[in-house]
């Protein structure tokens, strides 16, 4: 009996681990990408992430622009439906050919204190600060 409580007790805690993420925390939210792990971002260009009604996803690519929808299941996000503008800019080609094979990757999100975070299990993919 005894192990059994410890054992619920270790699970509440890992638990608790997990974020949930509010579908009406990103509702109508716009971010600019400040970070993308192993790439250099331009410095000309931004890009961005903006949440709309409904969870639809749009936003600038650093030259392209895109749009999707977002699904959000507790903790679990991914990005569905990407399609984007077809403009070559040689710039930002590689930093934006990065970005949205990154956002096709994004299995999980955190929030936390106008910051998202976009990843795939435990590995930031990007990261992202609120705008206005």
């Amino acid at each position: 009996m005894k192990n059994l409580i410890i054992f619920a007790f270790i699970l509440c805690l890992f638990s608790s681990c997990l974020e949930k993420i509010d579908p009406a925390k990103l509702t109508n939210t716009k971010w600019e990408l400040t970070e993308m792990p192993g790439t250099t971002l331009p410095a000309n260009a931004k890009a961005t992430l903006n949440f709309g009604d409904s969870l639809r996803v749009s936003g600038k690519s650093f030259c392209n622009n895109y749009g999707g929808k977002a699904e959000i299941t507790g903790n679990n996000v991914s990005l569905k439906n990407l399609f984007g503008t077809k403009m070559f800019c040689q710039e930002t080609a590689t930093a934006e050919n990065a970005y949205l094979s990154a956002l096709n990757q994004v299995n999980a999100a955190k929030l936390n204190g106008g910051k998202l975070k976009l990843m795939n299990g435990d590995k930031t993919l990007l990261v992202f600060s609120q705008s206005n």
